[in-house]
């Protein structure tokens, strides 16, 4: 089986090949150390991380070390660290601002790229070699670690400066599905002609920005991925870290592509609660025997509906998804007792207007669906190319 360390500069691609493979054993790129770790010995390095950015350790204890613990460890120059929304340790709410500052453990500067500015400046990768990308992703593009994974490599592409991506999972990696964004509706939430649904690890996805020339200029950076190693896009992976606060289980996360679609309209999608992204609803619904009631938590200080008897549907025990479904977006529309469903958010996540369009014409699901055909095609040609793991 062979993998390749992508580099999208203008030098010969650098081939792995592994002979003896376990079948039954999946390694992270950051668990793959003897691919990176001489790419960085004697360098300044920055990582781009957060929580998940974790090295399994084999032991009886099943330690779990961050890279970031493990790279000074090992003797390289860890000199900074970028964290993006939810900040380093994965505990602010979404949206909200996160603050440079210093780690207590290792006394490295944190410097948010959720907060003042989403793209690194020159000034703060000042005297780095390196930069090494190592974020689980969940594969929607309304996910905002891959547009931080692109202003990281444009700022780097500026820079000339080495971006090394330890690839991960994509949870979310079996299927491609929904509505390719319209770039007339670019934002931090969709930066890409992509659909909601892509299936690719976050690895093929920078090889994707690099190749397409998606950054600014048609700039590409120097760009190597480390692979995985025993995955393939049907491999079922648990996260053994929560990638963001209101994602706490697989269930969460398998619903989330169908479900963030709820924040943009006056619907909860479970913030404030423990069964976030597995159930909605709201007090305009029609009343049903499922109600919650959404309190402040970790993760949501503020919650819609804060307080509120909110009336909805639990999915917890909903078979798995194997594509985008928006009965339930239908069902709660036709359920709505307000005035208003949807607001200006929910454009932004859709990446079109057509589909709230759609949804108010009371066009049928496999009608809209039909909608997507064309788009979805001509990508996943793009995709095709991009591919580590076929």
């Amino acid at each position: 089986m062979n993998f390749t360390l992508i580099s999208c500069a203008q030098k010969p691609n650098t081939t792995i090949t592994n002979k003896t493979i376990s079948a039954s054993i999946l390694k992270t790129g950051a668990e793959r150390t003897n691919l990176y770790l001489y790419l960085l010995k004697g360098k300044n390095v920055a990582i781009v991380g957060n929580q998940t950015s974790i090295v399994e350790t084999k032991s009886k204890n099943n330690i779990q070390r961050h890279l970031v613990d493990s790279l000074l460890a090992l003797d390289i120059k860890v000199k900074k660290v970028f964290a993006p929304e939810h900040g380093f340790r994965g505990e602010a709410d979404a949206g909200e601002i996160v603050k440079n500052g210093i780690d207590t453990k290792t006394g490295l500067p944190i410097i948010s790229l959720y907060g003042e500015n989403k793209k690194p400046s020159a000034e703060q990768l000042a005297g780095i070699d390196v930069v090494v990308f190592d974020i689980q992703d969940v594969g929607a593009r309304f996910y905002t670690y891959i547009s931080s994974l692109h202003y990281v490599m444009e700022a780097c592409a500026e820079l000339k400066i080495q971006v090394i991506i330890l690839d991960r999972p994509n949870p979310n990696g079996h299927y491609i599905d929904g509505p390719v964004l319209e770039l007339a509706h670019k934002s931090f939430v969709g930066m890409h002609k992509v659909p909601v649904v892509y299936g690719m690890t976050i690895g093929e996805y920078g090889q994707m920005i690099n190749g397409e020339k998606w950054l600014e200029n048609g700039l590409q950076c120097d760009l190597t991925v480390i692979p995985l190693e025993n995955y393939t896009h049907e491999t079922e992976y648990s996260l053994p870290v929560k990638p963001s606060p209101n994602l706490p289980n697989n269930k969460s996360i398998n619903l989330y592509p169908s479900l963030c679609f709820f924040e943009g309209t006056n619907v909860s999608a479970g913030r404030g609660t423990e069964m976030q992204f597995q159930i909605y609803g709201s007090p305009f619904l029609t009343k049903s025997a499922f109600t919650f009631t959404p309190q402040a938590n970790e993760g949501a200080k503020y919650p819609k509906y804060k307080n509120e008897l909110c009336y909805g549907e639990d999915l917890r025990k909903t078979e798995n998804l194997t594509k985008l479904d928006l009965s339930y977006l239908i069902k709660a529309y036709k359920q709505n007792t307000s005035k208003e469903f949807f607001n200006a958010f929910f454009t932004k996540l859709a990446g079109t207007k057509r589909l709230q369009q759609q949804l108010e014409q009371g066009i049928s699901e496999k009608e809209i669906r039909k909608t997507w055909t064309k788009d979805l095609e001509a990508f996943k040609l793009i995709r095709n190319k991009y591919l580590i793991y076929n």
